[in-house]
């Protein structure tokens, strides 16, 4: 396989080194008490080749590398073996109840359920292993030297995309990737079955859009952790890929370069006024185009696609760089815009009524830092935060350097409101009211500062500290982690936390929830490790069209 872009998987590894230790003194950052501190060129500006903590792992020959492997012991994350830290006593918890949670399929370990709890007697499909949930068990278990279980899933998932999708007499796209599946075990017969849910089972019946961006994604960082492009190249995998772009970059009537969604098809999975252009999707398909980029071969098949992949980025950028962006000069102008524009010089394109912006916004929005909203779409942008979707950016370099600072500014500048006791908020802020019930339907799981309506789910933590670490502010991840270290294990490693700062574990919130152990255990191994940033981070493509600048960004 040819790596025809800068971030080819040949071309950037995961591993890296610092040429200049007092450059860059992470040990010293991570001691640092107060989070607010002059900031250090980001991974972007340093690009990977310069950031990593293990200066005894010198490189001679970055092409022929990867990620680091090989455990020293069974409960033991290799990454703290490696550099002599001390565990924190959570940390074996974690590791033994992650390994609770595996599923086997005919004696091999194909994924991990999505909670193990006790205490629950209504099961639903929390005891299936979710293609979203997986990801962060899959790098944990990648970067404690263990890739068969992440290689079994990619191939399992891989022939199940391969199965007829039917809903209600409807057939799904060739290319869609399931929401989860379940491994039943027949004892008597002896014989392993699996069933893969598409969204024909799912709470609203609506078909997952990010696994298949999610199982793009891990294929990479499967490729980058171990060095093996074999994989990647099987003729299985490289149709995969193909059938999940067809469904992407498919021509139509759509005017944007954004992908249009149902509600409820990304990780908030139910009814929250997300449909549309929803910035964690457009993040996703971002990334996984680059990904692809990377691993696509340059055959007849794959040479078309990466084509449209490169046509498609370059597009994408601009208009999320350009319309989804929002910091204080942004928010300025448009509460100045005149609407009923018409015509190629309409500075408002979106025809935004000033009057819909909501109160909130003025007082969250403080004079240093932005974000990418959460939707915009003709007449409609919504202002409120997402964590994902801002995270994904700055870790796919869909966002430019400076906004990915600006970002990190805004977590700084408004901790109690994102962060509170329990990193980190899922959004905010929360719909109440007469809203409330219009947007979600009334939905009860999603009333006010609970779920995935302004509730607090320590998965994120380690997308967050993975952009914290690529921003050069490994404190404020460090801050977030002593957060949950103080409740995760006590609270049996609850889904979500309710309450404006996540102080009470969520009202239906599963106890010892997966992806809430490893999304802990992948942040911890990260901040102590930081080449394992090279298995989820992207460098920017320098060949990218000119960045634009923030404050000009709406009227360009």
């Amino acid at each position: 396989m040819e790596a025809t872009k800068e971030y080819g998987l040949r071309n950037v590894s995961s591993i890296c080194s610092i040429s200049e230790m007092d450059d860059y003194d992470l040990m010293k950052l991570l001691d640092r008490p107060r989070l607010n501190l002059k900031r250090e060129k980001s991974f972007d500006e340093r690009s990977l080749s310069e950031l990593s903590i293990g200066l005894s792992r010198g490189l001679d020959n970055f092409e022929s590398s990867y990620s680091p492997g090989g455990r020293s012991g069974y409960d033991t994350p290799a990454s703290s073996a490696r550099n002599s830290f001390e565990p924190h006593p959570m940390v074996a918890e974690a590791w033994d109840a992650l390994r609770r949670s595996l599923v086997f399929f005919r004696s091999q370990p194909v994924g991990t359920i999505a909670a193990y709890d006790h205490a629950s007697e209504e099961v639903l499909n929390y005891d299936q292993v979710f293609v979203r949930d997986f990801v962060p068990s899959a790098l944990a278990f990648l970067m404690n030297g263990e890739p068969e279980i992440v290689k079994n899933f990619l191939l399992k998932t891989i022939q199940l995309q391969g199965w007829e999708k039917r809903i209600d007499r409807f057939k799904l796209g060739e290319g869609a990737m399931p929401a989860s599946f379940k491994v039943l075990h027949n004892p008597d017969r002896k014989t392993d079955s699996v069933v893969a849910d598409f969204g024909e089972s799912a709470i609203g019946r609506v078909a997952p859009v990010d696994s298949g961006f999610w199982w793009i994604i891990l294929l990479r960082a499967y490729t980058k952790s171990t060095g093996d492009l074999t994989l990647a190249e099987t003729p299985e995998c490289q149709k995969g890929m193909r059938l999940i772009l067809s469904l992407c970059l498919s021509e139509g009537f759509d005017t944007f370069p954004t992908l249009l969604c149902a509600d409820g098809c990304s990780m908030i999975d139910r009814r929250m006024g997300i449909y549309g252009y929803p910035i964690e999707i457009q993040a996703l398909f971002f990334m996984a185009l680059k990904c692809s980029l990377a691993m696509l071969k340059p055959d007849a098949e794959g040479k078309e696609f990466m084509e449209k992949i490169d046509k498609r980025l370059h597009a994408l950028s601009y208009h999320m760089r350009s319309y989804f962006w929002l910091d204080f000069q942004q928010l300025n102008d448009i509460y100045r815009y005149k609407t009923e524009e018409y015509s190629h010089t309409a500075v408002n394109k979106f025809n935004v009524i000033p009057d819909s912006i909501p109160d909130w916004v003025f007082d969250f929005m403080p004079t240093r830092g932005g974000y990418f909203i959460g939707n915009v779409s003709p007449a409609r942008m919504d202002f409120r935060w997402f964590a994902l979707g801002n995270c994904v950016a700055i870790l796919s370099s869909l966002a430019t350097p400076e906004q990915s600072a600006a970002i990190m500014d805004l977590i700084e500048e408004r901790w109690e409101e994102l962060v509170g006791e329990m990193p980190i908020k899922i959004c905010y802020p929360a719909i109440e009211s007469h809203e409330w019930r219009i947007v979600t339907g009334c939905d009860p799981k999603n009333t006010r500062w609970s779920y995935h309506n302004g509730g607090s789910w320590p998965v994120l933590l380690w997308l967050v500290t993975a952009a914290c670490i690529k921003t050069g502010r490994p404190q404020i991840a460090r801050k977030m982690i002593e957060l949950a270290e103080n409740r995760l294990l006590k609270d049996s490693w609850p889904e979500y936390y309710d309450g404006k700062l996540g102080r009470y574990v969520g009202k239906q919130a599963r106890k010892y929830q997966t992806w809430s152990i490893a999304g802990y255990l992948v942040a911890k191994m990260m901040l102590e490790d930081p080449s394992h940033l090279g298995m989820i981070s992207l460098e920017e493509d320098r060949q990218m069209k000119p960045v634009i600048k923030r404050s000009a960004s709406w009227t360009c």
